[in-house]
């Protein structure tokens, strides 16, 4: 706690003086947590005087578009000269839930390109590089977004909370607890959630905004992969589910419909771990996810797919075929799973 409480110190040195120009970045294929953190922490921010301008690679989610302060997010695919120009102007770059910038595609240039900007991170995953002017990193908290909110609790009091900021903060926790399913969850969150009701989140607006706002394609996507593309290994302790760039053509999909197919498989009897394979035109995307405390796909992802993540929610990619891909994961899991103490 001492050592949150000192970065706090440092962080408002940083933000001294007179307004600064601010430059929040996040992750290629933001999702709930990657944005709602963002605008969150932006709108504190600006509050405070700030010019502050939020970046992400590549376009949200259509089930995300519903989020207060959306619409002024710089799309550097959309917007590359606009992007990098804020990025190049930027006196201080706030790195959100992720924190690794080699990750950011276009923006990875723009930043290493400004010399004078302090980075400072703000993320919940595992092993930071040392290359930081400041960093918060906690992987034992559920999301970015819930580190935000203790961020503003410090520097601000929770009366500084509205309830954009509340509702967007809520819809980060929402989404990478997989609506307050996994294990990082702790009395102090749900205080915390309990604050964000009093600030004037409306739950069930949210929870309906992102979870009952599919479309029908997306839904027969889903139905499709589950009935056709699922398969179960190692007498059912894992399963995977793929996804070719045909199969997606086919059901007309758009960027974010995929989410969360993963978790399905869990849901069966004896699953530890679940994999989704999507088809890109450069690599193939790998989502990990797992039951329990023994099956880590963090482990497994830094092992097997060169990425990495939490021991219950990981991702990577691969640059194999779809085909040679599934049988490198059939492989994997065949010598990951008897290391994992199962019978425990």
């Amino acid at each position: 706690m001492q050592e949150f409480l000192d970065n706090i110190a440092r962080l408002k040195e940083y933000l001294a003086g007179a307004p600064k120009r601010i430059a929040i970045v996040t992750h290629t294929n933001p999702d709930g947590d990657a944005i709602g953190s963002s605008l969150g922490w932006a709108e504190i921010l600006r509050g405070e005087g700030h010019h502050v301008s939020c970046l992400i690679p590549n376009r949200y989610p259509s089930f995300l578009a519903w989020m207060q302060g959306i619409e002024n997010v710089i799309i550097a695919k959309e917007s590359p000269e606009v992007a990098a120009e804020e990025v190049a102007a930027a006196e201080v770059i706030f790195v959100m839930d992720l924190n690794k910038i080699d990750r950011l595609e276009t923006l990875t240039e723009a930043i290493e390109a400004n010399t004078t900007a302090p980075r400072i991170l703000i993320d919940h995953h595992l092993s930071p590089p040392n290359d930081f002017a400041l960093q918060f990193s906690h992987p034992e908290l559920c999301s970015t977004s819930y580190l935000v909110y203790c961020l503003i609790e410090q520097m601000k009091g929770t009366e500084a909370i509205t309830t954009s900021i509340a509702e967007n903060l809520y819809a980060g926790i929402m989404t990478d607890t997989g609506n307050f399913a996994f294990s990082t969850l702790t009395p102090e969150l749900m205080r915390a959630v309990a604050v964000l009701l009093e600030r004037g989140l409306d739950i069930p607006k949210v929870y309906t905004a992102v979870y009952n706002s599919y479309t029908a394609d997306r839904v027969k996507l889903l139905g499709f992969s589950l009935c056709h593309k699922m398969e179960l290994l190692e007498e059912g302790k894992a399963a995977y589910l793929s996804l070719s760039e045909r199969e997606m053509r086919r059901h007309n999909f758009q960027l974010g419909d995929s989410e969360g197919f993963v978790n399905y498989p869990l849901t069966i009897v004896g699953v530890k771990i679940s994999a989704m394979f999507t088809e890109t035109r450069k690599f193939i995307r790998v989502s990990l996810r797992s039951r329990g405390e023994n099956v880590d796909v963090n482990v497994f992802a830094r092992k097997y797919f060169n990425g990495g993540g939490h021991k219950n929610a990981a991702g990577g990619k691969s640059f194999m075929s779809l085909r040679e891909t599934i049988e490198y994961y059939k492989k994997a899991v065949a010598e990951f799973l008897p290391t994992c103490n199962l019978d425990e």
